[in-house]
Formats: structure tokens, sequence, C-alpha cells
């Protein structure tokens, strides 16, 4: 199965544990990247169950994720968390395991208004990442923008969500891509 679902993609491809159990599936060897053809399909599907297994032997492991492997691009994260004081409070800030490491995020109180956004990618200390450093390209900060307000608003509509992240957000010259999302649904 997952062989016709990567054909039907196209190559390259990468595979992801969907475990409900298992939230930082890279750390357990839970996502396989750059599969090139057929033959790496089925080993890389075979070694995430068992590293899955391995790692959180009770975890309930739902499948394995096929997606198409989005090209390479400026890793930043868009969040929500639900502050005991303030409600709804979105973030913005390097992606990637960069949020980890360096810890630079902006956040703001739900509702969010273009102005808000704006000043959120303004206010990172690696910002200049986003200028295009070394000869890179430039983040398309519309496309951040619009990202953060669409989260804004969405988590405005859905005050059933405690949390939600989309990390890394694959951002290019023009345009942008999720390629990992987790929503944390309040009960």
């Amino acid at each position: 199965l997952p062989i016709s679902q990567a054909e039907q993609l196209g190559y390259p491809v990468v595979l992801k544990i969907v475990s409900p159990d298992i939230t930082h599936k890279s750390d357990i060897g839970g996502v396989k990247v750059a599969l090139a053809d057929s033959a790496a399909v089925t080993p890389a599907f075979n070694e995430i169950i068992a590293n899955a297994n391995a790692a959180v032997p009770d975890a309930n492991i739902l499948g394995v994720a096929v997606q198409h492997m989005a090209p390479e691009g400026i890793e930043v994260i868009v969040g929500m968390t639900t502050d005991p004081q303030f409600g709804p409070v979105v973030m913005f800030g390097l992606g990637g395991i960069m949020v980890e490491v360096l810890q630079d995020v902006s956040f703001r109180v739900v509702p969010l208004a273009e102005r808000d956004a704006e000043q959120m990618i303004d206010e990172i200390r690696g910002k200049a990442i986003l200028d295009g450093v070394r000869g890179q390209p430039p983040a398309d900060k519309a496309a951040i923008k619009s990202t953060i307000l669409k989260v804004s608003e969405f988590v405005e509509c859905n005050p059933d969500i405690q949390e939600l992240d989309l990390n890394p957000l694959l951002v290019y010259r023009k345009g942008a891509i999720a390629v990992d999302a987790r929503i944390v649904i309040c009960e």
C-alpha cells in the first residue's frame, strides 16, 4: 500500500508514523525522507514501525503517512497555545528544531490584525534569515503573514482548540507549505 501511494504521489516521498501517542516523530526514528524509488519505501516503512514499537511500546499506531517531499525552504513555525489568563495566543518564529534550540519566537493574543502579523515577523532575532542571507532568496513574508492570520481566524472560530503547531512551515521565495501539523483539542 505505501508503494502504490508513493507511486501515485511521485518521488521523492516522505514516510511519517501516525500515532496520537508519538508527538516528536523524528526523535524516535518515525520519519524517513527523500525516498527516491519503490525499492526504498518498504524497508523505510518497516524501520519506522519497528522504531515506533521500540520507542513507545504501547503506542496506538494508526499507520504511516506517505507524502510527496516538499522542496527545501526556510523553516518557520506558526503555532497557537491557550494561555490561562489571555486565552488563545498565536506564536511565530524560526521552525524545525530551531524553535527549540533558539526559542526565537513572537506572541500575540487572538484575534490578530495584519499589523500584528507583520510585527511578529519583524520581531524575531532571526529576521535576517527571512530577508535572505548569503545568496539565499528572501522568504515570502506575505505568505507567512497570511498563514499567521489564518491560524488566528481558525482558532477564533474553533474555541475547542487548545494547541496548534504548523512546524515546519516551509517558506519559499513565493508561497509556503506546512509539511507537518499538530492540533490538540480540549475534551
